[in-house]
């Protein structure tokens, strides 16, 4: 049977180690002397133990978090991150591209609000161990040069009938998200963030009757 490191010696591993990583940080070298008189004091099986223990207890919060994060709503989450990019860059090129003030409004409020709703994701990735993208791929960039061929009303027609049909899919994914994860947190996201997607698609509906209004 292992007997149990004594406290001093406990103590001294945690200081060689502690040593050795601080120095590694200064000059990018390993110097491992002090760990190895420390393991010719103490016996090289023990003291793999100890450093595994202290390995595993590092590691483990990060990696219980990604673990326990359901296949769905991990996918959920890196669609969630596409898609707000891409309502932040395409309103970004409302405000410049567009040629109705209502249009040019609208694009302010999609990047306003979806920076605020992608802000509160990357909390909720970073607690669950998700990797966000840092770019759009290449579905959504495609997107996006599509609507940077446009311009003047030919862009307004395109760009609200492109938010219409996004925000109307969004209200459905999220709804379904909201009713089917078992997760609290990301509930709690998903309930923050649809009534503002709602209100995105309401807002569109009442711009394109305001449209078809002022045709007659």
């Amino acid at each position: 049977m292992t007997k149990p490191i004594p406290l001093e010696a406990k103590t001294k591993i945690e200081y060689a180690f502690m040593k050795t990583n601080t120095k590694s940080a200064h000059t990018g070298k390993n110097d491992n002397g002090q760990l190895n008189r420390v393991i010719a004091g103490f016996g090289r099986g023990r003291l793999s133990l100890a450093l595994v223990a202290v390995g595993l207890v590092l590691a483990t919060p990060v990696a219980n978090a990604a673990a326990t994060v359901a296949t769905a709503d991990r996918d959920f989450i890196l669609a969630a991150a596409q898609g707000g990019m891409t309502e932040v860059t395409l309103g970004e090129l409302a405000i410049q591209y567009g040629l109705r003030e209502d249009v040019k409004t609208f694009g302010q409020m999609m990047v306003k609000d979806h920076t605020a709703i992608n802000d509160d994701l990357k909390v909720l990735a970073a607690q669950k161990g998700i990797i966000l993208p840092d770019g759009l791929d290449s579905k959504h960039q495609e997107m996006v040069h599509k609507m940077k061929a446009l311009a003047g009303i030919k862009f307004d027609n395109a760009y609200m009938a492109d938010m219409k049909k996004d925000h109307k899919m969004d209200a459905k994914e999220f709804k379904a998200e909201s009713s089917e994860t078992k997760d609290v947190d990301i509930k709690n996201f998903v309930d923050k963030a649809l009534p503002v997607v709602e209100a995105h698609f309401a807002h569109l509906t009442a711009m394109k009757k305001e449209a078809v209004a002022g045709t007659k």
